[in-house]
């Protein structure tokens, strides 16, 4: 049976899993950590889960950005089902059609804001020189760094620096971006001004954004709010 989270428009996703669950040990410290969680995302929406440490909200994060497999279940992402698919199509695929933010912003702190941003474009080897030096300075600029190029990622403040973790997210123009507590590390000042970006992203760039968080301003601020409790989406 579909979870009750489920979107009900098969034909318009961005990412859709269906009947996915995640069981990690065996025999007695078997733990049943995700159960029979089915969703779809569109394009240009923002999406939050909201729940308790340790109920599996970023168990299904990680299942979602193809960094784990479930024990049963399916994930698209747009058209691709990837079930079948090898560890280096599932590289290939994340780098491509996912950003990630995460609490920290895991800057090479050596690097300037520039570099940084480039990182994941080296990696998916499509862009020039040029045009990488070219899209990493648009994105820096879109989150309000764009003075900031060459300065080096120790010599930025925290929320700075998470609007750069922000920019990279977006440097190969992935379709999803999945965030784990991106404002969790940050006063409530920069919070705001963080979400409120990554919101404005979201809806003019057309791309999908799904927020694991504790904060209930930003599930309240999100486009769909789920719960998550013992392994279920609300």
């Amino acid at each position: 049976m579909e979870n009750a989270a489920s979107i009900s428009d098969p034909s318009n996703f961005t990412i859709r899993c269906e009947g996915l669950h995640q069981i990690l040990g065996s025999e007695e410290s078997r733990v049943h950590v995700l159960k029979d969680v089915s969703l779809s995302l569109s394009p240009g929406m923002i999406y939050s889960i909201m729940g308790p440490s340790g109920c599996g909200k970023s168990t299904l994060l990680y299942l979602l950005g193809l960094l784990d497999r479930p024990t049963q279940g399916k994930i698209w992402i747009g058209e691709h089902e990837t079930t079948g698919l090898g560890d280096e199509e599932l590289s290939h695929l994340r780098n491509l059609e996912i950003g990630f933010v995460f609490q920290f912003h895991f800057l090479l702190r050596e690097f300037s804001a520039l570099d940084n941003i480039k990182i994941p474009m080296r990696r998916a080897g499509i862009m020039s020189d040029d045009e990488m030096d070219e899209r990493a300075a648009h994105l820096l600029d879109l989150v309000g760094l764009g003075d900031k190029l060459h300065r080096r990622a120790d010599h930025l403040s925290g929320g700075e620096q998470q609007r750069v973790a922000i920019a990279r997210s977006l440097a190969n123009h992935p379709r999803l971006v999945l965030a784990d507590e991106p404002t969790g590390n940050l006063d409530t000042e920069n919070s705001k001004r963080v979400f409120g970006m990554m919101r404005k992203l979201a809806h003019e760039t057309g791309l999908t954004l799904l927020i694991v968080t504790h904060n209930s301003r930003i599930s309240e601020a999100s486009d769909h709010a789920f719960e998550m409790k013992d392994g279920v989406l609300l």
